[in-house]
């Protein structure tokens, strides 16, 4: 099947497990990934994961460098089905705000949304201060969906690769894809589900 590809870009935040797994992912399911890492990205790969940077960029089929501002990307004309950058550092949301096409990353989310394309911002950072709210309204504003990632417990996650693959599953549902990630809610079943979860100061509960 022809489909067009997601670009997932991975920035300097903490989490750059999100990134990683969106990548290992889209691998499952069979859909094209591009990949942009930012220099910093590099850096936190070596430092949270036990990965090398070669086997992360194995798991994408086609690999850019972020300082060529020239790729595909870049380009309007290059169709996609949208961006996500995962984890998205308070630096690279200030330049997609601010439209600074500084690099790759920041020209392929411009990009995306001045196409009208879906691009998707799991913002990394905590506490906010009142600048980092006005750069995600700002970029809202533009277009992006802002989708920090933010644990959730009603699908009765047993492990952290849980929660990580929850907040996945929730960034690719904003691009229409389809993936078995996490349990849905369904608004049923709430006493079947509630064993599932093994500490007993939590319930199930609907919503996300």
């Amino acid at each position: 099947m022809n489909r067009l590809p997601l670009i997932v870009a991975i920035t300097g935040a903490s989490g750059v497990v999100y990134g990683v797994e969106m990548l290992r992912a889209l691998k499952e399911i069979g859909y094209p990934a591009h990949l942009i890492l930012s220099e910093s990205a590099g850096t936190n790969i070596a430092i949270e994961t036990n990965y090398k940077i070669a086997e992360v960029k194995a798991l994408a089929d086609v690999v850019y460098h972020n300082k060529d501002v020239g790729a595909a990307p870049a380009s309007g004309s290059f169709r996609t089905c949208g961006m996500v950058v995962a984890p998205c550092s308070i630096k690279t949301l200030s330049a997609i705000a601010n439209s600074f096409n500084y690099n790759l990353v920041v020209r392929a989310a411009d990009v995306q949304l001045k196409e009208g394309r879906k691009c998707v911002l799991m913002v990394r950072e905590t506490p906010l201060h009142k600048g980092h709210l006005d750069l995600m309204t700002r970029a809202a504003n533009n277009g992006a969906v802002i989708l920090p990632p933010m644990p959730a417990f009603y699908h009765g996650p047993q492990t952290i690769m849980d929660l990580i693959h929850q907040s996945i599953g929730k960034a690719l549902d904003q691009v229409g894809m389809e993936h078995n990630l996490f349990r849905r809610w369904t608004g049923h079943g709430r006493q079947e589900q509630k064993p599932e979860l093994r500490h007993k100061g939590l319930r199930a509960a609907g919503g996300s």
